[in-house]
């Protein structure tokens, strides 16, 4: 899980330098702060500069991969994942919400859930953001943490796009039990079938569970395509049309 979304959102190899006036930017990288129990978390927001000063917008949260773990809140906007910065974000149709997930912890960690909950209020009261159109996507570690958030909020996202990852749960029901609490909601999974890192299978389960359970859910597997995956998704055209056309 160390090769994380980014290029569609991971890298994490360096981190760009956040200027101190990106705090009061109205587009572009934006830095806020959330507390939870008493423990502060720096997070990024992107608004594209062709929805600055808009209101009542999508909200699109990123979860990244396991490499980008730390405190600061701009590792998951350095390294590879800041080409996307400069590129793919322009083209959301709504705010990213990143939020970063501390060294040694996971996205289904109680305290990481809340802060990213929290995180994700207060954008969504700051912005005035349209609550019908939250979406949630994760990478390899933030892949579980989508299927994980995703369940334990169920009727929160509009839709999920889970890459690369599988269920966090152990156990003979880890995949049903998930796929029940998801229910109908709109998943777009992707893995590559000789990913290494995680094991295509933990897909595959999802997906046969979500379609057992009468889940409403897309898959689209690459032969020959590893951990890496994330570089067919970039290069998805229909990804972000019917992930923005989805609505609670």
């Amino acid at each position: 899980m160390r090769i994380g979304f980014l290029s569609l959102l991971l890298g994490g190899l360096f981190a760009f330098p956040t200027p101190a006036s990106t705090r009061e930017a109205k587009s572009g990288l934006i830095t806020r702060t959330v507390s939870v129990n008493n423990t502060s978390y720096d997070y990024q927001i992107y608004v594209p500069k062709k929805l600055a000063g808009k209101r009542n917008l999508p909200v699109l949260l990123f979860l990244h991969g396991i490499g980008q773990r730390g405190a600061g809140g701009f590792v998951p906007t350095g390294g590879a994942t800041g080409a996307l910065v400069q590129s793919y974000l322009e083209r959301v149709p709504g705010i990213v919400l990143l939020p970063q997930c501390r060294e040694g912890r996971f996205w289904s960690d109680p305290e990481m859930v809340r802060m990213t909950m929290n995180s994700l209020d207060q954008i969504v009261a700051e912005f005035n953001a349209d609550t019908k159109r939250v979406y949630l996507i994760g990478v390899s570690m933030g892949g579980y943490g989508a299927w994980s958030m995703a369940a334990e909020h169920a009727g929160k996202f509009a839709a999920v796009v889970p890459i690369c990852g599988g269920s966090p749960l152990r156990g003979a029901d880890r995949f049903t039990s998930i796929a029940r609490r998801i229910g109908r909601t709109p998943v777009w999974v992707f893995h590559g079938a000789e990913d290494r890192t995680v094991p295509v299978s933990e897909s595959r389960g999802m997906v046969e569970a979500l379609k057992t359970a009468g889940g409403n859910v897309r898959y689209s597997e690459y032969a020959g395509v590893g951990h890496n995956v994330y570089l067919k998704v970039l290069a998805e055209r229909e990804l972000l049309s019917w992930l923005f056309a989805q609505c609670l």
